[in-house]
């Protein structure tokens, strides 16, 4: 692989890198790359592809693949020896954030007459300084191609940023299992991957309510990207990583980890840290859990039938994290009436 040039991407704070391979390159070492992401494997065949295995075969310029890796020292360098050192290096650790389609095309149309190994494919890179920055990039390279749809970006790099987290030995207290993990193993005691994913599509956005059944998903999709591009996020100084470890941490406590497995607190949690963390971080488990019960507690206040439960609960335990500093010797009266006040209309 040919690398020319190397520029830094101001907005989400990576390395962008342009370069050339050659097809077969391209099959031998971008390819394996797609089952990086489980979720991918169910594979589209719409019409377009096939005309592009005929154009492949005809001897045309396929349109540039996108590959991605997270690195934060790397993302901040512009030397392309070194970059192109460290790309050639790790390779296997790379996603194929944009093409996933066209190389399984290519792969197609190698095993026809007439295909051309030696033919060249242009390449784009970028090396982010960590995950949420790769996401917020991807859904924008993404964004009006179908059948991907933000959720479901959003549920994929989740798998991979938690098999990594996971992988370093990052989470001690909490195991976090995919739905068909499920199947064989008993959930008790553990947190759902789709639950996690909700929570991070609420930190990317900004927002704890993003599902709506009364908007087709064409549409809620439409207005989900719009959220994520407004949400401030690349200037955001806490990770979704960051957010994770403090779950991990605080879940030592089985009240706190029972207490986050709910999705509705998880979420709240997730918004609420992106503005707390430091704070939280100052907290023991033994303390966050009589913090924990003091808002449960309050929260019983609540009368069920009047409401919808879930986003009340949403909204408060984003409000209790995220004043956590203030709120977190308060008492259950307290509490009530300050729940009162932001429910009141």
């Amino acid at each position: 692989m040919e690398l020319f040039d190397v520029k830094r991407d101001e907005v989400i704070k990576s390395a962008v890198v342009s370069g050339r391979t050659t097809y077969e390159e391209a099959l031998e070492r971008f390819y394996p790359l797609i089952d990086r992401f489980e979720e991918q494997r169910k594979l589209q065949r719409p019409r377009f592809y096939d005309r592009l295995k005929k154009d492949i075969l005809a001897g045309c310029i396929m349109p540039p693949i996108t590959l991605a890796f997270v690195h934060e020292a790397m993302s901040a360098e512009v030397n392309i020896h070194a970059i192109s050192d460290f790309i050639q290096a790790n390779i296997n650790e790379g996603y194929v954030l944009d093409g996933m389609q066209r190389l399984n095309t290519l792969k197609a149309a190698s095993v026809e007459e007439g295909f051309d190994p030696a033919r060249p494919i242009f390449v784009s890179v970028i090396i982010a300084e960590k995950y949420d920055l790769l996401l917020y990039r991807m859904i924008t390279l993404n964004n009006g191609q179908k059948p991907m749809t933000v959720r479901h970006q959003v549920e994929m790099l989740t798998g991979n940023l938690i098999g990594k987290m996971m992988g370093d030995g990052a989470l001690q207290n909490i195991t976090i299992l995919k739905e068909k993990e499920t199947e064989q193993n008993s959930p008790k005691g553990s947190f759902r991957m789709v639950d996690v994913a909700s929570a991070y599509l609420a930190f990317l956005t900004g927002g704890p309510n993003n599902q709506n059944s009364r908007f087709i998903e064409e549409k809620l999709d439409e207005i989900l990207v719009g959220k994520v591009m407004e949400s401030g996020l690349t200037s955001e100084q806490t990770s979704f990583t960051d957010v994770l470890s403090q779950v991990d941490r605080v879940s030592e406590n089985p009240v706190v980890k029972d207490w986050l497995r709910n999705e509705n607190n998880l979420i709240g949690f997730t918004l609420g840290a992106k503005k707390s963390n430091i704070e939280l971080s100052q907290i023991t488990p033994e303390h966050f859990a009589s913090c924990i019960l003091a808002f449960e507690a309050a929260f019983q206040a609540i009368n069920p039938s009047k409401v919808n439960v879930g986003k009340y609960r949403r909204e408060l335990s984003l409000h209790f994290i995220e004043n956590i500093d203030t709120l977190k010797d308060a008492r259950e009266e307290q509490l009530t009436e300050e729940f009162f006040e932001l429910t009141v209309n």
